[in-house]
C-alpha cells in the first residue's frame, strides 16, 4: 500500500557523494598528509570508514565519472575513451553519457528519490546530453573539465555556470559558491520527507591555483588557465582546506536538520594527484596507471550503520557506489545493464568482510593496461610488462615477472579476456598528455 512503501522510502538513506578533482591519496591528514588541511574529512574518517585500498576508475576525470554514474566500467562506452573530454568534440554528437543509459541518479529518482548535481558534470554537452538528461533534478555547476574560481571561464576563456540548462553568472569564490549550494540544497530536502541524493562535484584542488584570495592571479591568468606558472604547495593545500571547510558547512546542515544519522557520506576524488599533490608512498599521477595515478583517499561515513573508527583494506573503486547505493537503498539495477562495480555494504557494517575480487584498467594514453588480484599488480606500458607484489613494494619498484613467469602469463590472458568484452578504442580519441610532457620546458626551447 502506499503508506507501506512512505514507511519503507522514509528509512531510505540519503547519500552525499563528493569527489574532488584531482586530490592525491597522501592530500588528507587522515591518510598522513605532510602539511594538515582537511580536519573536517579527517573527523569524518575519525567517525566513519577509511579504505587504504581505494582506486579511481580512470587516472584521469572524465572517464572515471562514467565509470562512477553507470556503475559499469567506463570503457564500456565510446565517450569514456575520451583522455578526458574536451572542447573538440562538443560538436560531435555521439560522444557523451547517453540519456538513455540508466544511472545511479536515474534509478534512484525513479525510485522517489530527490536528485541534485552541484558541481562538475564534464560528461557530453548540450543538445544531446546532460545533467538533466541523466536522473538529476537540479543542476548547478560547470558543464566542462577546469574552470577559474573567480571568471568561472574555461582554459580558452568561455564562461561555464550553469543552473540547470540556464547559464548563470553569479559572483564569488566556485568552491564556496558549491558549498553553498549544497548546504541550501540538504536544508531544503530537509522540510520534504522524501530521500536525496546529493552529487557535490568539487572542481578543487584542480588547477588554475587559486585559493579565495587570488583573484588578482586570477584577473592575469584569465583566458590561458592551463599553467605551469602559478601555484605552490601553500596554495593547493589552502584550495584543499576551503573545500574542507565547506563539507564542514555541509555536514553542520545536516546535522542541524536532524538527517546526518541517516545518510550515507562518501567522500573520495576522480583520478591520482597532479603537480602539488603528494602520493606518498606511492609514484605516479594524474594519467598513469602506476599506484599514484589511481589510489586515492576514499571515506565513508553513515552514523546509523557504519562504526566509528574503522580502516578496511577491502579493494573498492569509482564504479562500486553505485551498487552500494542501490543496495542501501533496497533497489535493484537496470536488467539490461548489469553492474560492474560491487556493493560495498557488507564492508561498511564490518571492515573486515573483505571480498576477494580482480579490477582492471585501460587507458589509450602511452598504451597503459592494469590488472590488480590480492597483493598483485599486472602492469604493461607499450610492451613492457612489470609485476608488483603490492604487500611488500607499494612503490612498484621491484618488477618480479621474471621470478612468477606464469603469473604474468595468467594475468595477461585473464586481462585479455576482460578487454574483449570492452568497446574497442577508436583511433580518433583523444588522449591527453600529463602535464609534466606538455608543460615542462625543453633544454634550450
Amino acid at each position: 500500500s502506499s503508506s507501506n512503501r512512505s514507511a519503507l522510502v522514509s528509512a531510505r538513506p540519503n547519500f552525499v557523494f563528493i569527489v574532488a578533482d584531482d586530490l592525491g591519496y597522501a592530500d588528507l591528514g587522515c591518510y598522513n598528509a605532510r602539511i594538515k588541511a582537511s580536519p573536517v574529512l579527517d573527523r569524518l574518517a575519525a567517525g566513519g570508514l577509511r579504505f587504504t585500498d581505494g582506486y579511481s576508475n580512470s587516472p584521469v576525470c572524465s572517464p572515471t565519472r562514467f565509470g562512477l554514474i553507470t556503475g559499469r566500467y567506463q570503457y564500456r562506452l565510446r565517450g569514456a575513451a575520451e583522455e578526458p573530454l574536451s572542447d573538440r568534440v562538443k560538436s560531435n554528437l555521439s560522444i557523451g553519457l547517453p540519456p538513455e543509459h540508466p544511472t545511479l541518479p536515474s534509478l534512484l529518482k525513479d525510485a522517489g528519490y530527490r536528485t541534485a548535481l552541484v558541481g562538475k558534470w564534464h560528461l557530453g554537452w548540450p543538445p544531446l546530453f546532460g545533467p538533466l538528461k541523466s536522473g538529476y533534478q537540479e543542476f548547478f555547476g560547470p558543464r566542462s573539465g577546469g574552470v577559474d574560481y573567480f571568471w568561472h571561464t574555461t582554459r580558452s576563456g568561455a564562461h561555464d555556470l550553469h543552473e540547470n540548462d540556464e547559464e548563470v553568472h553569479v559572483e564569488g569564490y566556485l568552491t564556496d559558491l558549491l558549498s553553498d549550494r549544497a548546504v541550501d540544497y540538504v536544508r531544503r530536502c530537509a522540510q520534504d520527507s522524501a530521500p536525496f541524493l546529493l552529487s557535490l562535484h568539487y572542481t578543487a584542488p584542480h588547477w588554475p591555483w587559486e585559493t579565495r584570495d587570488d583573484k588578482a592571479e586570477a584577473d592575469r591568468v584569465h583566458g590561458t588557465i592551463n599553467h605551469t606558472d602559478g601555484g605552490s604547495l601553500a596554495t593547493y593545500y589552502r584550495m584543499i582546506e576551503h573545500m574542507d571547510e565547506g563539507i564542514g558547512r555541509l555536514v553542520h546542515a545536516l546535522r542541524e536538520t536532524g538527517q546526518l544519522d541517516n545518510t550515507l557520506i562518501v567522500f573520495t576524488s576522480d583520478n591520482g594527484g597532479e603537480r602539488y599533490s603528494d602520493t606518498w608512498p606511492f609514484i605516479g599521477q594524474k594519467m598513469d596507471l602506476l599506484e599514484g595515478g589511481i589510489r586515492v583517499p576514499l571515506i565513508a561515513h553513515w552514523p546509523a550503520v557504519i562504526p566509528a573508527g574503522g580502516v578496511t583494506g577491502q579493494m573498492a573503486i569509482s564504479m562500486d557506489w553505485m551498487a552500494t547505493f542501490l543496495d542501501a537503498a533496497q533497489l535493484a539495477a537496470h536488467p539490461q545493464f548489469a553492474l560492474d562495480g560491487m556493493s560495498l555494504l557488507p564492508v561498511l557494517r564490518n571492515p573486515d568482510a573483505l571480498s576477494e575480487r580482480t579490477l582492471y584498467w585501460r587507458m589509450n594514453h602511452r598504451k597503459q593496461a592494469a590488472l590488480r588480484a590480492g597483493r598483485w599488480k599486472y602492469l604493461r606500458i607499450g610492451e613492457y610488462e612489470y609485476l608488483f607484489d603490492l604487500a611488500r613494494d607499494s612503490r612498484e619498484r621491484a618488477n618480479v615477472a621474471g621470478l612468477h613467469p606464469a603469473l604474468v602469463v595468467e594475468y595477461r590472458e585473464q586481462y585479455a579476456r576482460w578487454e574483449r568484452d570492452m568497446v574497442p578504442i577508436p583511433p580518433d580519441a583523444f588522449v591527453g598528455l600529463a602535464y609534466s610532457e606538455r608543460e615542462l620546458p625543453r633544454s634550450g626551447a
